[in-house]
């Protein structure tokens, strides 16, 4: 390899896992001269940490998602079936076909029917906690968005503690070096999330209803490229949903902040100040220029979300908590063909849930140290103790 500029941040120390962002501020400066972009040797990676080349990165189609098997591929292959079949590890014209008739689901006004849903579910998710003291993401923030996923999916509701625990045990496999316990539950958790979605489908192809598996289970996708497609929306559609809450609450609430007359706004703030996705991978098919380096056919390269969403050459005050930003040009969502389809869900859903909590709790307060899921790709907290003030 040539000779590129290195970083040896060690993305699985607990400082680094506890707030990267940081050490991301100290690698942007370091590396300012090839544009925030270094070679980490324990990954084997290019690393960017500026929003130009994080941006870059995801806009070049010369950089692409190729999805190679996990091994022992027989041992792992209902992990790697869920997602060899997944649009988000396609590129076009693959990508294209398994991303359009999710997309053309979606543009039949799924979401925006769930509206009142969403308010109602939230509703009475809240009615069930004590002001005197709740787990607001126990509670809260985990249970509302498998209910609204498995709702606009057609997953009955009494899976949603199973939707649960599969979806965090496939998406722990994500983090840079998984422990085989982890391998082991991400595997159990595919084969059996796997078996529900055949079981839906077929029922939906014999008894169409009005949910997302009945529109997927009539294109022409195959069985496992709708089982691939449902199981990412529900990893996706849950995942961020709870981590930016979560994330984006904890911040607030240590700072005394309550969200802007304008949720939305403050939702988007959510999503850039902590951001629930930190780390996405390319692979170079030809070489490409990179900020100020050459990425080498063959070569991957990460997106660092959360860098980029601190980066100050786009961000005035990168470091505060602004509930009314505006402009705001994150990344959280991703950009390019990769962007995330679920992003109007979210930021809907987001915000129908921030609204109601506030509305409920007024004063709402930290009423306790709040427990990390201690995990960096995905960052997110595993309880919240929360209190009416």
């Amino acid at each position: 390899m040539r000779s590129v500029p290195t970083t040896s941040i060690d993305l699985t120390a607990p400082e680094v896992v506890a707030d990267p962002c940081p050490h991301f501020a100290e690698e942007r400066a370091r590396h300012a001269a090839t544009g925030g972009v270094a070679w980490h040797e324990p990954s084997g990676m290019f690393l960017t940490f500026s929003h130009a080349a994080v941006s870059a990165v995801q806009r070049d189609r010369r950089l692409g998602r190729l999805w190679t098997d996990r091994e022992p591929a027989a041992y792992l292959e209902p992990f790697n079936l869920l997602h060899r079949n997944q649009m988000m590890e396609n590129e076009p014209p693959v990508h294209t076909r398994l991303r359009r008739p999710v997309a053309s689901s979606f543009a039949r006004g799924h979401v925006e029917r769930l509206r009142p849903r969403v308010r109602e579910l939230a509703a009475g998710l809240l009615a069930e906690t004590d002001g005197a003291g709740f787990d607001v993401i126990g509670q809260y923030a985990e249970p509302l968005p498998v209910l609204v996923i498995a709702e606009l999916l057609g997953v009955p509701s009494s899976y949603a503690h199973d939707l649960r625990d599969w979806s965090q045990a496939i998406v722990r496999m994500y983090e840079v070096d998984p422990a085989q316990e982890t391998v082991d539950a991400a595997v159990r958790a595919a084969s059996e999330f796997d078996g529900l979605v055949r079981e839906l489908v077929a029922e939906r192809r014999a008894t169409p209803a009005e949910d997302l598996i009945t529109d997927l289970a009539g294109t022409e996708l195959s069985d496992d490229e709708v089982v691939a497609a449902v199981v990412l929306l529900l990893n996706a559609g849950h995942e961020a949903s709870v981590n930016v809450f979560g994330n984006g609450l904890v911040a607030m609430l240590r700072r005394g902040l309550r969200p802007a007359a304008d949720v939305p706004a403050t939702v988007e703030e959510m999503l850039r100040f902590d951001s629930a996705l930190q780390l996405f991978e390319r692979t170079a098919t030809e070489d490409v220029t990179v900020g100020g380096v050459v990425v080498e056919r063959g070569q991957r390269i990460a997106a660092l979300l959360g860098a980029a969403n601190r980066d100050p050459a786009v961000f005035d005050r990168p470091e505060e908590f602004l509930v009314d930003r505006t402009p705001n040009n994150h990344l959280a969502f991703g950009v390019g063909v990769h962007f995330c389809l679920g992003a109007p869900l979210a930021r809907m859903e987001l915000a129908e849930s921030v609204a109601a909590l506030v509305a409920t709790y007024p004063e709402l307060a930290l009423a306790g140290e709040p427990e990390s899921r201690d995990t960096f790709v995905l960052r997110g907290y595993h309880r919240v103790p929360v209190a009416a003030g």
